[in-house]
């Protein structure tokens, strides 16, 4: 015996008419968008380039701001040390490469610190940009560090900015550098207290 229709039916539309009509917007939207990023794919993909180039030169100018400041302070390679080391790592995440000392930190007795392949083309260059870094280093320990802090906060909220803007992959890979360097920047200025 089939069920009796309920006692007065609502006009308009069911339930399941409005379900499958929000799966087929869905597919449609879906598919649209697949055909309006595989025509313009190039783009994207020269835009992703320049983010990540980008993202590789910035993190290799905060990996130079480190080894000034160790050049200048080297007692506080202990403390610097695993924070150079993650700013290293992220420099070769974004397809740089930077070259570490032996113990990953700029050496005591050599103020020179190690050079970076994205940032070496021009050896010439190298001193003056190694000088200017030095002499902007402060000679207090404490305004050292607040002056890395600032660099990775500021670092770090641009990357957050530039978030909306870039592919999936690259997104997550710059929203963990850019976690990462809001973590330094505490640390940073935590220890400082």
């Amino acid at each position: 015996m089939p069920f009796p229709p309920p006692p007065h039916a609502l006009p308009g539309p069911r339930r399941r008419t409005l379900l499958a009509s929000a799966a087929g917007a869905a597919l449609l939207v879906g598919c649209s968008a697949a055909s309006e990023e595989s025509a313009g794919t190039s783009g994207s993909q020269s835009a992703a380039q320049r983010a990540r180039a980008r993202a590789a030169r910035d993190s290799d100018g905060l990996l130079r701001s480190y080894e000034a400041v160790l050049a200048v302070h080297p007692a506080l390679a202990e403390r610097l040390g695993p924070l150079r080391s993650e700013v290293v790592r992220h420099v070769e995440a974004f397809g740089g490469s930077a070259a570490a000392g032996p113990s990953g930190t700029a050496s005591p007795a050599d103020p020179t610190p190690p050079s970076t392949g994205a940032s070496s083309a021009d050896p010439s260059a190298a001193p003056s940009r190694v000088s200017a870094a030095l002499a902007a280093v402060p000679a207090r320990e404490n305004d050292a560090l607040a002056q890395l802090a600032a660099a990775e906060r500021a670092l770090a909220d641009r990357r957050a900015a530039a978030l909306l803007e870039l592919p999936g992959e690259l997104a997550r890979l710059l929203a963990s550098a850019a976690a990462a360097g809001a973590a330094h920047a505490y640390l940073l200025t935590e220890g400082a207290r």
